[in-house]
């Protein structure tokens, strides 16, 4: 095969006419190889298997060329007959491109000089037929030597050629890959000519839907309900996520009540109306369960209700204000259930408190430790002399400690020693008040939806007893004893605890300090006048019988004492602690008035006892002796009051010299 296609390939086509002789010399550029256009025919792969070509495979065979010189000897002896080619025409045809650039005619073919190289034409006829024959051998021998070129080359031609066939196959199956994986492009480009058709048009209702969104959004926000809300109501423990969906559905509830009152007509409010109330009725159910619960463990055995109240119920007060305004009646019966329960609470507490502190053992000062008493009965009261009824010594530390803290019943069961009635008047009001305090917080922030009254009423309720067993103590306390000071510092312990519930604004106590200052101030002015009655009793009679009674005998005048009189140290101890005790006291309290009654009785006496010394310079050493101690011993007082009494003894003083 290889070999016919090259056979065919190396053998020029002959022309149809043979070419007339010409004396001119041959010009290359035109009449050349490389001047004769390729074959049509030509494939583009031989140009892998192209050989060297003799230049005698593009050269006229010989058969197509005249003798030499006889083209020239006929044109000199016959004139040229019209059915002969031009010369000019032929070679036109042998090198395919027009030779003529301009037509002559008849007149104007004039060939000119000719150019002979300086031959003659004999010697030009030679050497152009030595150049043909040589021409001729080269075409004659070329295709021989090709052939045997070919047949040694036969076989590597052959694996050639398989190796071509084979990458034909090879190329067969890539062009079949290729228009397969060009249909399958065409596939894929549809689809995604299909996707980007489908992607377009959801991107379209995409943003129509959150057109839509944007408007519908919040109204359909704003009245509907998770089911995760739902869930967490109905089952859900109550904890702090709970009142959170609580506060969500009563967000919902607003919503749909002011929608259902502006456009009844929507539909969507009239489906959600009657689930929210549904979720409502769950709601205050389980509410009502936890709240009933709460209440039952402040019964329980020592339980500490101030945790129940700030970790279980205020924690969760709004709870409680969800129950009062979806369902008033069963809010008031659990508000009701929780004042009794606290009120038993604090009942039953301080009772056990109360039995505790009169367990402490007070001794009782009473009308054998006034002023004047008979000697007869104070003897009969040794243990009671031991204490110091008059003088103030350190009960003034108990109102200025920083303890604020009560002492608890375990202490005061077991402590045996001996106080003053104050000690256990200011733990019990202590606790009272702290406990009062604590409560009344409570009310007002658990019971946040009702007003000042209603929290003083619930208050009221609560602490009534409490406030009837404090008032019982105070009055055990107070009314067998003549301790004038012992009660002034009662009430100026209970003036203290006004001062501070002012300070935590606890204004629902005040009922019980008022009734506890009604009962301090009339005992006060009682005890202030059993000592009035003593002195007056003591300077009753100015015969022997009263000085004997006043432990002032003498056997004569001459052997009477100057010397302060033993009542005077009592009146001035109590002076200075009654002052002391009233050194920020205003001019409107009892104390006052009871100090002028109590100085104008004992100066009657100091007149009366004066008056039994016969001696004047005596009498008034006497007088003045008894004002100087009392001045010595107030002198260190401070206050509006002390200084009116100094002030008032100093003249009395003086005017005894």
């Amino acid at each position: 095969m290889w070999l016919d296609r090259l056979s065919g390939h190396s053998t020029p086509s002959t022309p149809s006419q043979s070419r007339a002789f010409s004396p001119a010399p041959r010009r290359p550029s035109h009449l050349g190889p490389n001047a004769i256009p390729s074959r049509s025919g030509y494939s583009p792969r031989s140009s892998s298997l192209s050989l060297p070509l003799n230049s005698s495979s593009s050269s006229l065979p010989s058969t197509a060329r005249q003798p030499n010189g006889s083209a020239l000897r006929h044109s000199t002896v016959h004139t040229p007959t019209d059915d002969i080619p031009d010369p000019l025409d032929v070679l036109q045809g042998i090198v395919g491109r027009p030779l003529r650039t301009k037509n002559f005619t008849p007149e104007e073919k004039d060939l000119g000089e000719l150019d002979f190289a300086g031959l003659s034409l004999k010697e030009l006829a030679r050497v152009e037929g030595r150049n043909n024959e040589t021409r001729d051998i080269s075409a004659s021998k070329t295709p021989s030597q090709s052939v045997e070129e070919y047949e040694r080359e036969k076989d590597k031609f052959e694996d050639l050629h398989r190796s071509i066939a084979a990458c034909d196959e090879v190329l067969k199956s890539v062009n079949m890959y290729l228009g397969s994986f060009q249909s399958d492009l065409g596939a894929v480009s549809t689809e995604i000519e299909s996707l980007q058709n489908r992607s377009s048009a959801l991107s379209t209702r995409l943003e129509n839907r959150k057109t839509v969104e944007k408007l519908l959004g919040p109204a359909v926000e704003e009245i509907s309900i998770s089911p995760a809300i739902v869930r967490k109501i109905s089952d859900g423990p109550i904890d702090d996520s709970w009142v959170k969906a609580l506060a969500e559905v009563e967000k919902r509830n607003k919503t749909v009540e002011s929608r259902a009152n502006s456009e009844p007509s929507i539909k969507a409010v009239k489906d959600i109306q009657p689930i929210l109330k549904s979720l409502i009725s769950r709601a205050l159910e389980r509410i009502r369960d936890y709240l009933v619960a709460q209440i039952k463990a402040l019964r329980s055995p020592n339980i500490n209700a101030q945790i129940i109240q700030q970790q279980s119920l205020l924690k969760y007060k709004d709870l409680f204000s969800f129950l009062a305004k979806h369902h008033p009646k069963l809010a008031e019966e659990v508000s009701q259930a929780y004042i009794n329960t606290m009120r038993w609470y604090y009942t039953n507490h301080f009772t056990r408190y109360q039995k505790a502190l009169e367990k402490i053992r007070v001794p009782i000062i009473d009308k054998n430790d006034v002023f004047g008493p008979d000697e007869s009965s104070r003897k009969g009261n040794v243990a009671q002399a031991s204490l110091d009824a008059h003088g103030i010594g350190r009960r003034m530390e108990l109102l200025k400690t920083d303890n604020r803290t009560a002492i608890s019943s375990y202490l005061a069961e077991e402590d045996k020693s001996a106080h003053y009635l104050e000690v256990p008047f200011r733990n019990f009001n202590l606790a009272l008040l702290d406990n009062a305090s604590t409560e009344y917080s409570f009310l007002t922030e658990f019971f946040s939806g009702n007003t000042f009254h209603q929290v003083s009423r619930k208050f009221t309720q609560i602490f009534e007893p409490t406030f009837v067993l404090g008032h019982s103590l105070t009055k055990s306390l107070i009314e067998p004893t003549v301790d004038c000071l012992g009660t002034l510092l009662c009430v100026r312990l209970n003036q203290h605890f006004a001062f501070e519930l002012q300070r935590r604004k606890v204004p629902a106590m005040d009922s019980y300090i008022n009734g506890t200052n009604m009962l301090l101030w009339p005992r006060f002015q009682v005890v202030m006048d059993s000592h009035c009655d003593s002195i007056r009793r003591a300077g009753g009679s100015t015969g022997r019988s009263a000085m004997s009674a006043l432990t002032l005998t003498a056997a004569d005048t001459a052997k009477q004492s100057a010397a302060p009189h033993a009542l005077t140290q009592r009146f001035a101890q109590l002076l200075h602690g009654i002052l002391a005790l009233s050194s920020e006291a205003g001019d409107d309290e009892p104390v006052s008035n009871s100090l002028s009654r109590l100085r104008k009785e004992y100066e009657v006496f100091l007149e009366k006892v004066s008056k039994a010394i016969g001696d004047v310079r005596k009498r008034e050493r006497f007088l003045y002796n008894n004002y100087s101690l009392v001045l010595t011993i107030i002198d260190d007082v401070g206050g509006k009051l002390a200084l009116g009494q100094q002030q008032h003894f100093t003249e009395m003083r003086d005017s005894s010299k």
